[in-house]
Parts: C-alpha cells; sequence; structure tokens
C-alpha cells in the first residue's frame, strides 16, 4: 500500500470518526435537556397549582412540584386574593402548547394520591413562569424533589422586588401559606384625611404613572408597597 494511499485512508478514517463524535456528544445538550419530559393530555385546569391529565391510561390529578399558589374555593380559606388570577393564567400556559410532565427523584405521589411533578408546555417551565409573574410562592420543599428550586427561588425573588402580585400586599405571602387577614387589613389601611391620594393596586400599576417609584410623602406611596421600608414605593 502506497503511503499516498494510506494517508487518504487515514483521513476518511479521521471523518468518520468526527461524524460519530458529533452524533454522540454534539447533540447532547438538545438531548439530555429534552430528558425526562412526558407527552401528557390536559383533562382540566383545577387551581393555579394542581390540573388533571391523562396519563397511564387515566384521568389523574397533578399538584405541582415546588409552589404554591391561592386557593380559590378552599372549604376552610375561601377564595384569596390573587388566586384566581393565578388559576387563569395557569389556565392559559398549559393550553398554549405542548403539555409535559416531569418527575423528580423522590416520590411521585402525595398522601391525597395525587402525581407530584414539574409542569412544561413547549419545553418551558410553567411554575418558574407562575413565580416570575407574582401568582405563586416557593413553598412545599420535602428533598430530594428540589431539582428545580434554585431557578424557582431566583423567578420568585425577582417577583418580590419587584411588588407584583401576591407580592403586592404586605405580609400576604408568608411561609405559612397565605394570609387573608393582610388582605382585611390593607382595606382598612389608613390615609392622610387631607390633600389629594393617589390609589395603585400593586406596583405594576404604579409604575405606569411613575417608572421610579415615588418617594414617602408623595400623595401616590403607600406603606405596603415599600417593601424594604427605604421611603420609597415601587423603586
Amino acid at each position: 500500500m502506497t503511503k499516498k494511499l494510506q494517508a487518504g485512508l487515514w483521513v476518511i478514517f479521521l471523518g468518520l470518526v468526527s461524524v460519530f463524535l458529533y452524533d454522540t456528544f454534539g447533540n447532547e445538550e438538545q438531548t439530555t435537556s429534552r430528558e425526562g419530559l412526558i407527552p401528557v393530555e390536559l383533562v382540566k385546569t383545577i387551581d393555579g397549582d394542581t390540573i388533571k391529565i391523562m396519563y397511564d391510561g387515566k384521568e389523574q390529578n397533578v399538584r405541582y412540584l415546588l409552589i404554591d399558589t391561592p386557593e380559590t374555593n378552599h372549604p376552610r380559606l375561601g377564595k384569596q386574593p390573587f388566586g384566581e388570577e393565578a388559576k387563569a393564567r395557569n389556565d392559559e400556559l398549559i393550553r398554549s402548547g405542548k403539555l409535559e410532565i416531569e418527575f423528580d427523584i423522590g416520590e411521585r405521589v402525595d398522601k391525597y394520591g395525587r402525581l407530584l411533578a414539574y409542569i412544561y408546555v413547549d419545553g418551558e417551565s410553567v411554575q418558574e413562569k407562575l413565580l416570575e409573574e407574582g401568582l405563586a410562592r416557593v413553598a412545599y420543599v420535602y428533598p430530594p424533589n428540589t431539582r428545580h428550586l434554585d431557578p424557582y427561588e431566583k423567578a420568585q425573588a425577582t417577583a418580590k422586588k419587584m411588588g407584583l402580585g401576591i407580592w403586592s400586599i404586605e405580609d400576604y405571602a408568608t411561609e405559612r401559606g397565605f394570609d387573608s387577614d393582610a388582605h382585611d387589613e390593607e382595606k382598612t389601611e389608613e390615609v392622610p384625611t387631607s390633600g389629594p391620594v393617589e390609589s395603585f393596586k400593586n406596583c405594576t400599576d404604579l409604575r405606569k404613572k411613575y417608572p421610579h417609584g415615588v418617594k414617602k410623602g408623595h400623595p401616590a406611596y403607600s406603606e405596603r408597597m415599600d417593601g424594604d421600608r427605604d421611603g420609597y414605593a415601587c423603586e
């Protein structure tokens, strides 16, 4: 065999090896990013953090892992602020594309017989979206089901800083749940008996008129929108 032929065969061999390595490892990110996601069919939306799906040949309720949304029709708590908004947004999201669920490495079913899972639409996390928009809080953190806890906490921190949704009511979202009494106190918040007063539902509303927030003493200032108590609301 001539040296020229040997060189040509070596080039062909290296090319084949390169193709093999690319197919094996070059597409690894795309493959692993979809690993563990199970396509499912939606039956109905129950509330902001629970849906009913067809899974394993039967209808089953799914409780979203690591988040909690206000109640819409609880036998004891009744309808809580932002409960209906969370349910409506959840329903909108899960109907907007391909619905998939992902299990964690721990328990897959809770004591009520509901599946415990992460929810995705077209590969995007529904839990993270609800947290970003201030319609859910990080809750029920039970290891080892904590795979996506870090990004969820970051999404919550952003919504909290901006005073979105549940974070627009002072002391409403707590580590123990949602305190409806805080909402009742908000309704009776004292305002100056004289001078002009501007009322906004939350920081999102206020920033439409005052993009940089307002200082204490301003007609639109409210302590419930001054989360860090620095004298500026919605900054």
